[in-house]
C-alpha cells in the first residue's frame, strides 16, 4: 500500500513472507461461503504481498488512503479498520485531535478464482494538535476516551445551570435531554436545573445534532468542555452516550459540579459490547433489567441479550426430566401453559422495557433458545420431546416441533407492534446432539429463514463445527455468538460468512458458585491481555469487519442454589468495568491495570443506582452508621439506609421477648428479612429472594443477647456475646442419584431499611446499633 504522502520523510515497511505467515487469516468477505486456500495459494498471495512497499505513517494533510495496484491477476482493497472514525472503510481520513494508530486490515484478491487473503497493517495519523504543557491531562472515565486535547481551567456545572437543545434536534435530543436533567439532579441535588431553548450562558450543557461529523459514526461524539459543555453527534446514540461521560466526570468531582476543560472525541472500537443474563434458570425481576439498562448505559456497553428460557441439569432433581426445573419467561397467550409460573414479564412490560432502553442507547436482544435447552417447551407438549436425547431436547424429525415453535416465535416477532422491538432476535441453536448434524442444521437454516421473514436479523450460538454436514445454513445478516472453537472454529465460520461477536467461555462465562467456568472473573487477565478479536486461541486482526465485538455471560447453571441476584450483580459489576474498557477504547499506550482499579472505585453503577449496597465511610474506622435505638417505638423505625453490601458488619443488643411469638422481623429492607422465629426455641433466620437460612443457636426468652453479623459474598458467620457461633460458607447439596453435589449459598446483603415488625410492634427487640462496611476481626468484635 502506497500514500500520497512525503517519501523521504515517513518510513516504508516491505511486508515479509514470515510476517504474513504470522498473519495469514484466510478469511473472506461476503455474507456467502469463500473457496479455502490451497498451499499454492498461499504461496503466490505471500509472493506478491512481499513486493508491496507500505507507509505507516500518514503525513499531515492527508486526506485520502491510495493502494497501490498489485501483480497483474489480483485486486488490493481495504477490508477494515480498528478506528473507521479516522480511517474509514473507503480510505478516506479525518485528522484526530491528537496522533493515533490505526490498525487497518488489507484485502488481496485474485481476480481469476475469486480466492482472498488478509493481512493487517498499522498507520499512524497525525493529530491535529500537539502535546502541550500546562493543560489538562486526560480525565479517567470509563471506558477511556478515545481522544483528547487537553484546555485550561474547568467548567462548573450551577446550581440553577440549564440543558439547551438546539431547535433542529429538539424533537430527536429530548428523551436524552431529560433522562439527562433527571440524572443530574439525582447525583448532584440541584432542584432548579432545567431544559431550555436559545442562547447558552455559562455552565449550560447544549445538546445538538451534528450530520457534518458522520465520521464518528452511530455511537460517536464530540464534547466541547470550555465555560459551556457542547455536545456534537451525528446520532441520537452518540449524544446519549456523549451524557453519560459528563455524568461520570461530575461524579469524580467531590462537589459534583467541576469538570476540566477540553475537547474529547469519542467512539467505540467495537459495535457489539454487550453482557448475556440467563433468567430462564433463575428469575430476575423487571425492576433489576430496567436497573441493569441504566447501568450497562453509564458504561456504553450497548447491547442486553436477555436469555429467556432454559433448563436445569436432571441429575439433581433425582433424574426425572418431569421434575427438572425449566422456565419460559414471557406471558404467552398462544400457549399459555409455557409461562413460567415463578416468575414472568407480560408482553406490555418487555416491550416497554426494550422501548426504555433504547432511550438509554441500548439493544436487547431476546433469545429463545431451541432445539436444545428446551425442556419448558416439551413439559407443555411432550410429543416433541426427544426420545432418544433426552427431554431437554426437542424432536427435530416431529413436524409438530416446528409448527409449535414457529408459532412460539411468530407470537414475538409478528404484527405492526412486535413484543421483540429490536431489530435482532437470538435463536439459540447449540448443543444438541451430534448425531442429528445434518437434521440440525436444517432446523437451524429454517429458522434463520423463518425468523428473516418477519424483517428482523438472526444472533445464534455458534455450533457448525460440531454440527458438520452438507445442509446449507443461510450465513447472510447473520451474527454469531463464538463461545467453544470446538462447537464453532471463528476462521471457519468467517470463511462461511458469518459475522462473529467474541463470547468465549474461558474468558467470559460466569457460573455463579459452579466450581466449573469463572465464579468472579479474572478482569485483570482480561485487562491487560484480552480483546473481542481474541476468540480462544484465535487471534483475528484488529479492526477485522466480521468481527462486531464481544459479550460476557452469567449462567445460572445450578438452579435453587442460593445465589441471589444481589450476588449475581456482585460478579457482574467489576467484569462490566473491565469489559466496557476493552470493548470500546481496547488496550492503548495509557493502558495500566493499578491506576484503572484505583480509579474505577470512584466511579459507581449510575445516578439512583445501587445495587450493591455500597456504603461509604466516612472516617478511617469503617463505622457507617450508628444508633443507641434507646426509646422503644410501637412501629418499626425507619433508618436512613437500604441496606448494606458485601463486606460488612453489623453489630447490636438483641432483647428477646419474654414470650417466644412465631417470629418477629428485626431488620427489613425490601431485598431481605432478618427475624427471629420459634424453630425448637427461639433462633435468628434471614430470608431473600425465595431462600431461607436458620442460624443453629437457640436463644433463651427474656435475655440481653450482643450480636454482631458478618458477611460477605461467600457467606454470613453470627457471633453471640463476643464468639463465633456459626460460619454460614461452604455448605454443599447432596443427591442421592449421583455423586454430583452443588453449592448452597447463604449470603445475605443486609437489610437496614426498618428495625421492627409492622405486625407486631418493635418490642424494643433491637438496641446500640452500630453498623461497618468491612468484616470485622475477632478481637475488635470481641471488644464490641
Amino acid at each position: 500500500m502506497e500514500l500520497k504522502t512525503n517519501q523521504n520523510k515517513y518510513s516504508v515497511v516491505k511486508i515479509t513472507g514470515a510476517l504474513l505467515c504470522a498473519l495469514f487469516i484466510g478469511t473472506g468477505v461476503h455474507a456467502q461461503e469463500e473457496a479455502k486456500l490451497t498451499a499454492a495459494d498461499t504461496t503466490a498471495f505471500k509472493a506478491v504481498i512481499s513486493g508491496l512497499s507500505v507507509t505507516d505513517e500518514v503525513a499531515p494533510g492527508t486526506r485520502q488512503l491510495v493502494l497501490p495496484k498489485p501483480a497483474s491477476g489480483y485486486a488490493l482493497s481495504l477490508y477494515g479498520s480498528s478506528r473507521k472514525p479516522v480511517i474509514d472503510l473507503k480510505g478516506k481520513i479525518y485528522q484526530p485531535l491528537t496522533d493515533c494508530e490505526v490498525q487497518l486490515v488489507l484485502r488481496l484478491r485474485n481476480t481469476q478464482n475469486n480466492r482472498a487473503y488478509e493481512f493487517p497493517q498499522t498507520v499512524k495519523v497525525t493529530g491535529k494538535y500537539r502535546p502541550q504543557t500546562g493543560v489538562n491531562p486526560q480525565p479517567f472515565v470509563i471506558p477511556t476516551l478515545q481522544e483528547w486535547k487537553g484546555g485550561s481551567g474547568h467548567f462548573k456545572l450551577q446550581a440553577n445551570s440549564r440543558i439547551i437543545i438546539s431547535s433542529k434536534a429538539k424533537k430527536l435530543l429530548t428523551p436524552a435531554a431529560e433522562i439527562l436533567l433527571k440524572d443530574l439532579k439525582q447525583l448532584t441535588g440541584f432542584s432548579a436545573l432545567s431544559i431550555a431553548s436559545g442562547k447558552a450562558k455559562t455552565g449550560d450543557i447544549v445538546l445538538n445534532i451534528n450530520s457534518t461529523q458522520q465520521n464518528l459514526g452511530e455511537e460517536g461524539y464530540a464534547l466541547n468542555i470550555d465555560q459551556t459543555l457542547q455536545i456534537n453527534a451525528p446520532y441520537y446514540k452518540g449524544a446519549f452516550w456523549a451524557t453519560r461521560t459528563i455524568l461520570q466526570l461530575l461524579e469524580q468531582d467531590p462537589a459534583h459540579s467541576q469538570i476540566v476543560k477540553g475537547v474529547t472525541h469519542d467512539y467505540p472500537k467495537y459495535e457489539v459490547r454487550g453482557f448475556v443474563l440467563d433468567v430462564g434458570r433463575k428469575f430476575f425481576t423487571l425492576d433489576f433489567l430496567k436497573h441493569y439498562v441504566k447501568m450497562m448505559a453509564y458504561y456504553k456497553m450497548g447491547d442486553f441479550h436477555i436469555h429467556l428460557n432454559d433448563n436445569g441439569f436432571k441429575q439433581f432433581f433425582g433424574g426425572d426430566w418431569s421434575k427438572t426445573y425449566s422456565a419460559f419467561r414471557l406471558e404467552s397467550s398462544t400457549y399459555p401453559a409455557l409461562t413460567a409460573k415463578d416468575g414472568y414479564y407480560t408482553k406490555a412490560d418487555f416491550r416497554e422495557l426494550q422501548k426504555t432502553a433504547q432511550l438509554y442507547g441500548i439493544r436487547i436482544i431476546p433469545e429463545i433458545d431451541v432445539p436444545a435447552h428446551s425442556l419448558a417447551f416439551t413439559k407443555v407438549f411432550p410429543e416433541i420431546g426427544s426420545k432418544a436425547y433426552g427431554m431437554d431436547h426437542l424432536d427435530i424429525n416431529n413436524p409438530k416441533t416446528y409448527e409449535v415453535i414457529d408459532n412460539v416465535f411468530k407470537e414475538y416477532i409478528s404484527g405492526k407492534e412486535p413484543v421483540f422491538v429490536g431489530a435482532e432476535v437470538h435463536i439459540g441453536t447449540d448443543e444438541y446432539a451430534k448425531k442429528e448434524s445434518e437434521r440440525f442444521r436444517e432446523f437451524t437454516d429454517h429458522y434463520i429463514r423463518y425468523v428473516k421473514g418477519f424483517g428482523k436479523r438472526v444472533r445464534l450460538w455458534g455450533a457448525l463445527t460440531h454440527a458438520q454436514g452438507t445442509t446449507p445454513v443461510t450465513a447472510d445478516d447473520v451474527t454469531m455468538n463464538a463461545w467453544y472453537n470446538g462447537y464453532a472454529e471463528p476462521k471457519e465460520m468467517v470463511r462461511l460468512g458469518y459475522d462473529q461477536i467474541s463470547t468465549p467461555d474461558g474468558w467470559l462465562y460466569i457460573v455463579p458458585a459452579a466450581g466449573y467456568y469463572y465464579d468472579f472473573l479474572n478482569v485483570k487477565r482480561l485487562y491487560d491481555s484480552w480483546e473481542p478479536n481474541q476468540i480462544g486461541n484465535v487471534v483475528f486482526p484488529m479492526g477485522h469487519p466480521k468481527i462486531r465485538g464481544g459479550m460476557f455471560a452469567v449462567w445460572n447453571d445450578h438452579v435453587g442454589n442460593g445465589i441471589t441476584m444481589k450476588d449475581v450483580h456482585q460478579r457482574v459489576f467489576p467484569a462490566m468495568q473491565v469489559l466496557a474498557e476493552k470493548m470500546w477504547t481496547g488496550k492503548t499506550d495509557q493502558s495500566n491495570w493499578a491506576n484503572f482499579t484505583k480509579n474505577a472505585t470512584s466511579i459507581s453503577e449510575g445516578p439512583g443506582l445501587n445495587m450493591r449496597g455500597i456504603v461509604r465511610a466516612n472516617g478511617a474506622d469503617s463505622l457507617v452508621y450508628q444508633n443507641s435505638l434507646a426509646t422503644k417505638q410501637a412501629k418499626p423505625f425507619q433508618l436512613p439506609l437500604q441496606e448494606i453490601g458485601y463486606p460488612y458488619s453489623v453489630a447490636f443488643t438483641l432483647h428477646t421477648p419474654a414470650a417466644s411469638p412465631d417470629s418477629v422481623s428485626l431488620f427489613k429492607s425490601e431485598n431481605a428479612n432478618v427475624y427471629l422465629l420459634n424453630q425448637d426455641g427461639l433462633k435468628l433466620g434471614f430470608s431473600r429472594e425465595n431462600y431461607t437460612d436458620v442460624f443453629d443457636f437457640t436463644f433463651a426468652a427474656d435475655k440481653t443477647y450482643k450480636l454482631v453479623i458478618t458477611g460477605n459474598e461467600k457467606g454470613t458467620w453470627i457471633y453471640v456475646d463476643g464468639k463465633l457461633i456459626q460460619k454460614m460458607e461452604g455448605k454443599k447439596i447432596s443427591f442421592t442419584n449421583t455423586e454430583g453435589k452443588i453449592s448452597r449459598m447463604q449470603t445475605l446483603v443486609f437489610p437496614l431499611n426498618y428495625i421492627g415488625d409492622a405486625n407486631k410492634g418493635s418490642y424494643g427487640l433491637v438496641s446500640g446499633l452500630k453498623v461497618y462496611n468491612k468484616r470485622l476481626n475477632e478481637m475488635t468484635i470481641a471488644g464490641l
